[in-house]
């Protein structure tokens, strides 16, 4: 049987496998809080793993796996980064988000952001807010549609733009179907996929350049020194700038929604528990095995147009058919499982947040449909039209978000009394900051600007203007 063949069947099985999931899944969906929050009864395994994968999205297999094959041993530093950030949200913030969410029967992240504001700063949250989610958004997801269209062209003699269509196609089946369950059941499935990968491909390529010695020995003879050096060749001031942008990047966390649900939705303490250690151990193992595959990569493939292809490159020439198809599901879970998250967060965005749901003559589940189908339909005009590489694409999105509401975020689950004018402003300094520092990356180190410059203004104003108690006291329908 022919390689492509094979890689297909396996695909074919893995993508009926999830439209019965969306099926599955659409007989428990009742309700609103079916529909965005799965009735708030995550277990354990589903809301850690789905959390992870939901996470991770096509940049940590093929974006993260390229950044280790661009810069060598200093793309380190994002593995302990990216995973304190998470066990942080998860120590720290699920607990009382989860405990938050039931007792004000909180069913989006908007609804947290809000608090008690009153009037007109309470719509200028929601619609600044709603924006802010569903511009990130679209760019997140077609990030992901990129990302789908790399695997099958890799994989088949499939053109660029069928590929980001029958991609976006599958998603939107059992999104639709099944909402917040399926999404939920879908991603631990993927999840689950994408460890069984970083087990298999890694290995295979470290015994190939003769095990960790050889591939030292391999890095020092084919890279540069900044590349072949944990601290590049940068000042140390330059390199701590380096690692405060990377840690900022695993703080971004805080402010992500699609994650920021899953505390929402958590069953009980239990499951919050165990869910914290399974997550991050997830992050720390699969980050670790991208990180492998980057620098066999210089070893084994040499020189290549594309870093983001070394992925591929090793699967292709390393595996068998069998396997190279397991390999090209789990991308396709990378993709999904973000992709399908940050869908129906955009659609509880518009239906529930700004209303549409209960102000239209169709009920709020359809609303969400509809927003799900028009978002889906601007990934894939962005992703046809604006080209861009997966990584950028996916640290832009995740930074704006994270300045945006990671602050607030961090405030509403200490408790600390912040006017709602200040929540608004913090929002928007975080957001547009960040957009700026995206855009004129001349910094000396562009991710300290862009992710915790914004984050940590956005803290300062929210702690520079907090609500006497008389003002709280008096201001009970307004401010």
């Amino acid at each position: 049987m022919e390689r492509q063949t094979v890689i297909l069947i396996t695909l074919v099985i893995y993508q009926l496998a999830l439209v019965f999931i969306g099926f599955w899944a659409q007989r428990r969906t009742r309700d609103n809080q079916d529909f965005f929050l799965g009735g708030r009864e995550l277990g354990t395994i589903v809301a850690s793993v789905s959390y992870a994968a939901s996470s991770s999205s096509a940049w940590m297999l093929i974006g993260y796996s390229g950044a280790a094959f661009t810069l060598g041993l200093p793309a380190f530093w994002f593995i302990p980064c990216t995973a304190l950030g998470h066990y942080i949200s998860w120590k720290w913030i699920a607990p009382r988000l989860m405990a938050m969410s039931k007792e004000d029967n909180l069913l989006t992240v908007t609804d947290l952001l809000v608090g008690d504001a009153k009037g007109r700063i309470r719509t200028a949250i929601v619609v600044s807010a709603s924006l802010f989610i569903l511009i990130s958004f679209a760019f997140y997801v077609s990030a992901q549609f990129n990302a789908s269209a790399t695997t099958f062209s890799n994989s088949f003699d499939i053109s660029f733009q069928n590929s980001v269509l029958l991609g976006a196609g599958i998603i939107l089946i059992y999104t639709l179907l099944g909402g917040f369950w399926a999404v939920s059941v879908t991603d631990t499935l993927q999840g689950l996929l994408m460890i069984i990968v970083s087990a298999i491909l890694p290995v295979v390529a470290l015994i190939a350049v003769g095990g960790p010695a050889g591939l030292m020995a391999g890095l020092e003879a084919k890279v540069t020194a900044a590349q072949f050096s944990f601290t590049g060749d940068d000042s140390p001031a330059l390199f701590i700038g380096f690692l405060m942008g990377v840690l900022g990047l695993g703080f971004g966390a805080l402010g992500q929604p699609h994650l920021l649900i899953r505390f929402m939705a958590l069953r009980d303490d239990k499951a919050l528990r165990q869910g914290r250690i399974i997550a991050t151990t997830w992050f720390v193992f699969v980050l670790s095995a991208m990180f492998i595959v980057g620098l066999c990569g210089h070893v084994l493939l040499g020189e290549i147009d594309d870093p983001e292809s070394v992925f591929f490159g090793l699967t292709n020439s390393l595996l068998p058919a069998v396997m190279a198809g397991v390999v090209s599901a789990a991308v396709l879970s990378a993709i999904m499982s973000t992709a399908d998250s940050q869908l129906l967060v955009a659609a509880s965005t518009v239906s529930h947040d700004l209303r549409l749901g209960y102000r239209s003559q169709l009920s709020p589940i359809v609303v969400s449909r509809i927003v799900i189908v028009v978002l889906c339909a601007t990934s894939v005009w962005i992703t046809l039209q604006l080209p861009s590489d997966i990584f950028s694409r996916v640290l832009f999105a995740w930074s704006a978000l994270g300045c945006a509401f990671g602050p607030i975020v961090v405030v509403r689950a200490i408790g600390y009394n912040t006017r709602p004018s200040a929540i608004l402003a913090a929002m928007i300094v975080g957001f547009s900051l960040t957009v700026y520092f995206n855009n004129f990356p001349q910094q000396p180190s562009p991710g300290l600007f862009e992710r915790v410059v914004p984050f940590v203004l956005g803290l300062v104003i929210l702690f520079s203007l907090p609500r006497t108690r008389d003002k709280v006291a008096a201001q009970a329908p307004a401010e």
